[in-house]
């Protein structure tokens, strides 16, 4: 759709999804030559891991109060103050790095203040997007959603670049000006006050929280979505906290944001794909491709320690997850109450996420205390697994992509089986077929 004939609300749309989109790049940036930092100076799998395991852990635990506030306060507000924050957090390690003092702790802190303020920004935003969207194009506007993810694993190669011209500093100053860029972006959009705030939210925070997940149990379908969508977070954890130390075992770490970047890429092709089609008329049809084809590209990654398959299996694996995504937030979207919205996301979040910190505790000692040893040239499975995947470093992370290929094929077969997430599309939409378009006077500002 050209913008002249977009609606005000996609047009509006389009303003915060272009701030935020900038604004990911610089975070993507920060997070990448962070992890970086730590695993050359650590060598440690376990060390690399519990970045990840901070960046989860407290969006899990605050997604319900979140959702609460998402419903109570005004959407675009807390957006403002979330990006704001997160900006004051990299100044922070800004000013730490300048006078040499970076250690792995403030890393770690770092990490956990992002994440906790990335999860009242990412359910504000997305308990947003349908009331100010008209219906018809939630799949595709969630599609383009999707491109920021992209970039964000995209990020690294122009992260190494950046690392080698200007250091860790450079890129956190970076990463200050989108920050800047989001919320100027977010200020001058003009939203009416029934996107920012739908009528009829709770005035209750601690009933709201509760109020999300007797929605949800009151939805078995949505219910065993969610249920399914968590098991896919914990085998995608698994083999998203090992995707960077597979490579970096048989690679240089230019290599890895070359292969980063290739893998991104497929994500915003993907992304890209959902902006224009939208996905499936039945969206759960997506989420039976998405599971399938995930786990095929997931076992392609263990078979041989090669950049170049890496680079084929990765854009395939990462394409898949816009349809996931787009098929299972599109549902939440249209099923789900306005008003009431936020909370529900905000339970979605803990129960889909909830086992990713344990695959994040579980991969360091898995992996070095288990894998490695079994694919060792004299190990266990040397003979047997190892003479189709090879032995010898990094061989033990590939086996753990094998086994969670396999296991995301077996979950698809499961979520087939399920007629509750079968019918799930014909649960009545709870979203009129047009975004609301209040008068100017009501905008927030």
């Amino acid at each position: 759709m050209s913008p002249e004939g977009a609606s005000p609300g996609l047009r509006r749309f389009a303003l915060v999804w272009a701030g935020q989109l900038v604004s990911v790049i610089g975070s993507a940036l920060t997070a990448f030559v962070l992890g970086v930092w730590v695993y050359q100076g650590t060598g440690s799998v376990t060390q690399f891991a519990l970045i990840q395991f901070c960046a989860v852990v407290p969006g899990i635990l605050l997604a319900p109060y979140a959702g609460a506030v998402a419903d109570r306060y005004d959407r675009k507000r807390i957006m403002l103050v979330a990006d704001s924050c997160a900006g004051l957090v990299t100044v922070a390690l800004l000013v730490v790095v300048s006078s040499g003092g970076l250690a792995v702790w403030q890393v770690y802190l770092a990490t956990a203040l992002t994440a906790t303020l990335n999860s009242f920004h990412v359910i504000a935003y997305t308990a947003l997007v349908p009331s100010l969207v008209p219906k018809e194009h939630l799949g595709r506007v969630n599609g383009l959603m999707q491109i920021t993810q992209g970039v964000q694993i995209a990020a690294p190669l122009v992260a190494g670049a950046l690392l080698a011209f200007v250091g860790l500093r450079g890129v956190l100053v970076v990463d200050v000006v989108t920050m800047v860029f989001a919320v100027t972006a977010l200020l001058l959009a003009r939203l009416p006050g029934s996107t920012v705030r739908p009528a009829g939210a709770s005035e209750d925070g601690e009933r709201g929280v509760r109020a999300g997940l007797s929605w949800l149990r009151g939805a078995p379908g949505l219910f065993a979505l969610i249920a399914v969508f968590g098991v896919w977070n914990f085998l995608f954890a698994v083999a998203g906290g090992l995707v960077q130390p597979l490579i970096l075992s048989f690679s240089s770490p230019a290599v890895l944001g070359a292969l980063m970047a290739a893998g991104g890429s497929g994500l915003f092709v993907g992304g890209l794909v959902m902006g224009v089609w939208g996905g499936p008329k039945r969206r759960v049809r997506g989420v039976y491709l998405g599971l399938g084809l995930g786990g095929v590209f997931l076992v392609l990654h263990s078979l041989a320690p090669s950049p170049w398959l890496i680079g084929l299996a990765a854009p395939a694996f990462l394409f898949t997850l816009p349809l996931m995504n787009t098929a299972c937030v599109t549902l939440l979207q249209t099923k789900v109450a306005p008003a009431v919205l936020g909370r529900v996301l905000g339970v979605v979040r803990v129960l889909s996420t909830a086992a990713m910190p344990v695959a994040y505790l579980l991969i360091g000692p898995l992996t070095d205390g288990v894998a490695e040893p079994l694919m060792a040239p004299d190990g266990a499975l040397a003979s047997s697994v190892g003479a189709v995947i090879g032995t010898g470093e990094g061989r033990g992370i590939a086996l753990i992509f094998l086994v969670v290929g396999v296991l995301m094929l077996a979950l698809t077969a499961y979520a087939r089986s399920l007629p509750r997430l079968r019918a799930v599309d014909d649960l009545p939409d709870a979203v009129a077929d047009e975004a609301p378009s209040p008068s100017p006077e009501r905008t927030a500002p």
